[in-house]
């Protein structure tokens, strides 16, 4: 039998609806949202004394349900379908004396101005407005019209919707425009519904005001199922958007309810007052773990952090921690350093209700969840410093505590918050000689005075370690690290690279290029950098310094280092920007390096053939090029060197590298044990 129209435009069809519902008989046909779901909103905005107009009714239970419930019994029921009108008022006639049908087309009504206070549409508007063509547009804009008109000052219309991203759009920009309050209610559904439409089903409520000439004032508010105090948002796009997460997070729950999933899905979870993340999820599925009543599902509390960490950070590791766990479904919650915690078991319980909803098929609904985490906390983590910089854009300053009782310093641009711009390691304070501890009860130090001094023997970040132990390619030529050295590196960030060469090449001249000069500030409030006579930084844009260097005085470094972000997160190339890997920058890079010299390049590229285009153009400039790439991270050091004559093997390297480390300890400079410059050196290939 064929209930569907063979095209969108029959849904204005009286026509098509007369057949529809002769053939559909006296079934009720509902187009989303039975009366029981949609009555804790309906019962808001709708008074047992106001006179109520449904438009579209059709064959639809919910004028009867109001009526028979005691919500309201003025009620006049249009539609287009003369034959749905003949049956609607054999079914209500007797039973609803005050409630009427009237066979009439919505776009041009016959009732007086002003003659309603409520004016309600289930499914009507979604019917209509199937695309956005003119002819649409303009009878969207006529059923407005009317609608307007027939309702009071104070009025509501009520539209019920899936809310398609065009046809919110449509209904919020036209009464918005027209100074009327609009407010997006999140219906609740369940059973049936639920099955039917994966999308959720949404309540638009218009409520009319007198328009104030020459006023801009738009108030838009969002109330999602879970909360009946509205939000308010800035724009129709922040509200269209709004709309928008709320399906997304319908969609993944939808699709996760049916089967395992290949792919890792992830949504956030949003504080309810300020509307900003605060739980990050990924749903990670391990089809190789067999399921049991104990191990189908688990949530993973990422402590605070440590989300930047390759085994919660990435695709791969999160995969692994899965697998590790044993359970056949984990979810990973990311806490966001915005947000305020008490503890696991205040954030168990705001999660648990919602994580359910992302549980496997068929798991019981009083299964007990088991909450993972690290050490079984939440972590810590201290945010010192806030800013925003013209250059960089918003950036943090946080202390995180990591694996045992080791804390760390790290510099993030929110950019791109789930990389970490620069760290260090912190040192424990220790009191002074015949002094106790402080008591914990004492008062804390305060934001303006870092709690622990930064930890200058240990490079935190792995690439540069590999870019420190490309000074060995130097070799001979100079014999390190009692010879000078002549050093330049273009990114400063917190520091760590060029204060660790400065501080253990201890004749290394260091001159440090900048873009930003908010960095050379956090650097050295933060993270302990200094200047003095073998340190000097430039604030200058990079590519602009190695121009004028080379113009100025060729051949005057012995090692260049480029560890320089790119702002353009569109480019499959974050580090670094696409202008210092192209030839004839390339050629000044080499023409300020000195013959037996060496360049460091920190390379962040995700794009293959780009990648290849890069390394291409390098071999062009550098006849002798070195990589190392970095374990489980997608950075890769290159080396690369304009004299074919150095080129040494990777045992040379490890013997240079231990002899360096040699003559380090020989002058009492020894860095931390856990950075050995000949493993570093070991992996690395010539390409």
């Amino acid at each position: 039998m064929e209930l569907l129209p063979r095209s969108p435009g029959e849904f204005g069809s009286a026509r098509y609806w007369d057949r529809f519902f002769r053939q559909r008989g006296q079934r009720p046909f509902e187009w989303y949202g039975a009366f029981p779901e949609l009555c804790p909103v309906l019962l808001k905005y709708v008074r047992p004394r106001d006179k109520v107009l449904v438009v579209g009714c059709g064959n639809s239970e919910l004028s009867e349900q109001m009526y028979d419930t005691g919500m309201c019994e003025d009620i006049v029921n249009i539609d287009i379908s003369d034959a749905v009108i003949h049956q609607m008022k054999e079914r209500s006639a007797s039973k609803r004396p005050k409630m009427s049908y009237l066979q009439m087309d919505m776009l041009q009504m016959d009732f007086p101005d002003a003659h309603f206070q409520v004016a309600l549409d289930k499914g009507t508007l979604d019917a209509i407005l199937t695309d956005e063509e003119e002819v649409t547009l303009s009878k969207v804009d006529r059923m407005f019209a009317e609608i307007s008109r027939v309702l009071q000052v104070g009025g509501r219309y009520l539209c019920v919707s899936l809310a398609q991203a065009h046809v919110l759009k449509k209904a919020v920009e036209y009464f918005s425009q027209e100074g009327w309050v609009v407010r997006v209610h999140e219906v609740a559904t369940s059973g049936e519904d639920k099955q039917q439409f994966v999308l959720p089903i949404f309540v638009y409520v218009m409520t009319k005001f007198r328009k104030i000439p020459g006023s801009a004032l738009q108030i838009l508010e969002i109330c999602p199922e879970e909360q009946d105090k509205p939000l308010r948002l800035e724009s129709a796009e922040q509200l269209v958007e709004a709309v928008k997460d709320r399906q997304h997070y319908a969609l993944v729950c939808s699709q996760l309810s049916k089967a395992p999933c290949g792919e890792q899905l992830s949504l956030d979870l949003c504080d309810k007052a300020s509307g900003r993340p605060r739980y990050t999820l990924h749903v990670v599925d391990s089809p190789a773990v067999k399921p049991s009543c104990d191990n189908r599902f688990a949530i993973f509390i990422i402590p605070q952090g440590r989300e930047t960490e390759w085994l919660f950070g990435t695709e791969e590791g999160r995969r692994q921690l899965a697998a590790s766990a044993g359970f056949g479904r984990l979810v990973t919650v990311a806490l966001h350093r915005e947000q305020r915690y008490e503890g696991m078991a205040s954030i168990q319980a705001e999660l648990s209700g919602k994580v359910m909803e992302l549980a496997p098929p068929g798991l019981p609904a009083r299964q007990q969840v088991p909450f993972l985490s690290v050490g079984g906390d939440i972590g810590v983590r201290t945010v010192w410093h806030c800013d925003t910089s013209p250059l960089s854009g918003e950036f943090v300053v946080e202390d995180v505590k990591g694996d045992g009782a080791c804390y760390f310093r790290r510099l993030i641009f929110l950019s791109n918050r789930n990389v970490v711009q620069s760290e260090a390691r912190l040192l424990a304070p220790a009191p002074p000689p015949g002094q106790k501890k402080r008591r914990k009860d004492k008062k804390k130090p305060g934001p303006a005075e870092p709690p622990m001094a930064i930890d200058k023997s240990y490079l935190c970040c792995e690439h540069h370690k590999a870019m420190v132990a490309g000074l060995c390619l130097l070799g001979n030529s100079n014999p390190l690290p009692g010879a000078p050295i002549a050093v330049l590196v273009v990114g400063l960030g917190g520091g760590s690279l060029p204060l660790f060469v400065h501080d253990y090449f201890l004749q290394a001249h260091v001159a440090v290029v900048e873009i930003d000069p908010s960095m050379l500030e956090v650097a050295t409030r933060w993270f302990g950098f200094s200047q003095g006579d073998r340190m000097q930084v430039h604030i200058a844009d990079g590519l602009d310094h190695v121009a004028k260097l080379a113009a100025e005085a060729p051949a005057q470094y012995d090692a260049i280092m480029f560890d320089v972000d790119s702002k353009d997160l569109t480019v499959g190339m974050s580090c670094p920007p696409p202008a210092f890997v192209e030839k004839p920058f390339l050629e000044k890079v080499k023409t300020i390096l000195k013959p037996e010299g060496v360049f460091v390049l920190n390379l962040v590229c995700r794009d293959a053939r780009l990648k290849e285009s890069v390394l291409a153009i390098l071999r062009e400039v550098f006849p002798l090029l070195y990589a190392r790439r970095i374990d489980g991270e997608v950075n890769e050091i290159l080396f690369c060197q304009p004299s074919p004559k150095s080129r040494r093997d990777p045992v040379e390297l490890t013997v240079l590298a231990q002899a360096l480390e040699g003559s380090m300890q020989q002058l009492g400079r020894s860095w931390d044990s856990s950075y050995v410059l000949a493993d570093m050196l070991q992996a690395i290939t010539i390409l």
